[in-house]
């Protein structure tokens, strides 16, 4: 049977070593070369045309500070914001790179719908957690944080993703690992709560995803589709109102993402 295969195995071998197939070989690597810089380009453009950072967190996190320290290095007194507020902030990187900061409303009755608004130009997102009062707040944190977590947009472009725990000069703050180990376990209970909703309740209902992370498995931040990270900071500075602010993790975690 083999040796009846073999002429046309052998004609087979001509055929793919003819001048005519080698250049179709070539044809269809270069074809698949620039479909693959095509797509690379078109995703490029997408993440580079975000080009906000939201600045996210409940009333009183520290968040306008935080905009204000990180835009004029000063301090000033601050109020509860009904508005957005935006500025141009260059990144302490080698292309200083610009990228625009919006301080978005804590308020209840405000942030989601300042989010709405802004999410599809995200290219980061800094949720700010007001570390002192974080053990009395924890449930209303992390309830604002799912609820920006499973919102289709957010899990579609996935920008990057920082907590920053403010008020780190107070020495009642928690730390980034408590947050986060706190944040995780809530948010584990969360889920829990809103899969067992009945469907009228669930999120789902209304176009926005309900499960969080990998699905019979306790929530932690490694199951999201954007990279997650914590750090410690200080708005208001260890000197006070005359120092400088403490936040060289927050400047290069923006240097990196800008």
């Amino acid at each position: 049977m083999s040796a009846g295969l073999e002429p046309h195995l052998a004609a087979l071998r001509g055929e793919l070593q003819a001048p005519g197939a080698a250049l179709l070989s070539v044809l269809l690597a270069l074809l698949v070369v620039a479909v693959t810089i095509v797509i690379w380009r078109v995703v490029q453009s997408r993440r580079s045309g975000r080009r906000a950072v939201l600045l996210l967190g409940l009333c009183d996190a520290g968040k306008t500070l935080l905009f204000a320290r990180l835009l004029t290095g000063r301090y000033r007194d601050t109020q509860t914001s009904i508005t957005d507020t935006s500025a141009v902030y260059r990144a302490h990187n080698d292309k200083s790179t610009n990228v625009t900061l919006i301080d978005l409303p804590g308020h209840e009755s405000l942030r989601l719908q300042f989010l709405e608004r802004f999410k599809a130009a995200a290219r980061a997102i800094v949720f700010v957690v007001d570390s002192v009062a974080f053990q009395r707040e924890v449930k209303d944190v992390a309830e604002f944080l799912y609820q920006v977590l499973v919102d289709s947009t957010v899990l579609k472009n996935a920008p990057a993703l920082l907590i920053a725990c403010n008020k780190q000069d107070v020495t009642m703050a928690k730390s980034a690992k408590l947050i986060q180990q706190q944040l995780e376990k809530e948010l584990n209970t969360l889920r829990v709560t809103r899969s067992a909703a009945p469907s009228s309740l669930d999120a789902s209902a209304t176009g926005v995803p309900a499960q969080l992370g990998k699905k019979g498995k306790d929530f932690d931040f490694s199951q999201l589709p954007m990279k997650v990270e914590f750090v410690e900071c200080s708005a208001r500075g260890s000197k006070g109102e005359e120092g400088d602010a403490d936040f060289e993790g927050l400047e290069k975690w923006l240097a990196k993402i800008a």
